[in-house]
């Protein structure tokens, strides 16, 4: 089921622990953690741990998380997948982050796009789900660049670093 999946400037392929060190730089900074519902990194264990726990799901068919690979320069510059799938209601929920140095050059929603693709075209998914802080408006912009729609806030709904925090919810269907 998981493949490399490729765009004109990007390579996606399943994370690996030889991917720790660099994905470790990007989980480590705090304004690339600021709205993930994980505190920063402060030990490259962590990120060895979070790539063996990716790797867990994805062998139980519950979860695909990708390194992304700027192709030019051959560097990780961040990740994304379905951090949720649900075959049996044909959803998923995605997750992703840029290294910060990339910011702003188009990289997420390329990425995102290319799992949209993968996942409406192989996966035979119906809905892609999006949760995101109401603050964090860059996310949200990449979410309307690719067409999802904004259902609704969920008030409280998640435990984050401490707190409980409203999410926004975004979709986008295989229809639309």
């Amino acid at each position: 089921m998981i493949k490399d999946l490729s765009t004109k400037r990007l390579m996606l392929r399943k994370m690996q622990v030889s991917d720790s060190e660099s994905l470790f730089q990007i989980w480590s900074n705090p304004e690339v953690t600021r709205f993930m519902n994980i505190n920063r990194f402060t030990d490259k264990k962590q990120a060895k741990d979070m790539i063996l726990l990716f790797d867990k799901l994805s062998k139980e068919n519950t979860a695909i998380r990708y390194s992304i690979i700027e192709l030019e320069s051959n560097k990780i510059i961040g990740s994304c997948g379905f951090n949720i799938l649900d075959f049996q209601n044909a959803k998923t929920e995605i997750g992703y982050e840029i290294n910060k140095h990339y910011w702003g050059k188009g990289y997420a929603p390329e990425a995102i796009n290319c799992i949209i693709e993968y996942a409406f075209n192989d996966l035979n998914l119906n809905r892609i789900e999006a949760k995101v802080e109401p603050e964090n408006f860059n996310s949200i912009k990449v979410l309307r660049k690719l067409n999802f729609l904004f259902e609704g806030t969920m008030r409280k709904v998640e435990r984050s670093k401490g707190r409980f925090i409203d999410l926004n919810l975004y979709s986008l269907l295989v229809t639309d």
